[in-house]
């Protein structure tokens, strides 16, 4: 998995064999996102649509779709609803570009808006995540997430 770190955001790149109709879904179907990310999902894939999902069974991430355009680009502001997480719901923003490679998806990944701290943090859990991700698209189990509670304690991104 590729990744560079700009000041105020986290980038972050996998290839993963399945086509961009096959990972469109996993962030715009609510039963493929919890697939490999979160307990629970509520997602609108519309602009101004919700993107809410319930990461570790404490931890909410909530946000808005901003841009869906099927099969290549999904962009929607992201927060966290438990206020001890300096991250408020909206103040930050991913960006998720497909991009076909002959059997694989090119899968990039720009989350923006972070402080320093918060882009340490979030670098962490989109590598937790997208390692998921790949596993989940390819048509694998991802198998237990170590950050829901109950399972390790810990925050996610």
């Amino acid at each position: 998995m590729a990744g560079e770190r700009p000041q105020d955001a986290v980038v972050k790149e996998v290839r993963i064999r399945a086509s961009p109709e096959t990972v469109f879904a996993f962030f715009t179907d609510p039963a493929k996102m919890v697939l490999w990310k979160g307990v629970d999902a509520m997602l609108d894939p519309r602009p101004g649509g919700a993107y809410r999902v319930n990461v570790t069974g404490r931890d909410v991430v909530l946000g808005e779709y901003l841009e869906v355009v099927p099969y290549s680009r999904v962009v929607f502001t992201w927060g966290w609803e438990n206020e001890t997480i300096p991250l408020p719901p909206g103040s930050s923003t991913v960006e998720v570009t497909l991009t076909p490679d002959g059997p694989y998806t090119i899968v990039r990944l720009r989350h923006s808006g972070l402080s320093p701290e918060m882009a340490e943090e979030h670098a962490r859990g989109w590598d937790h995540y997208l390692a998921r991700l790949l596993e989940a698209a390819e048509g694998r189990d991802a198998g237990p997430d170590p950050n829901v509670m109950g399972q390790r304690p810990g925050r996610s991104g």
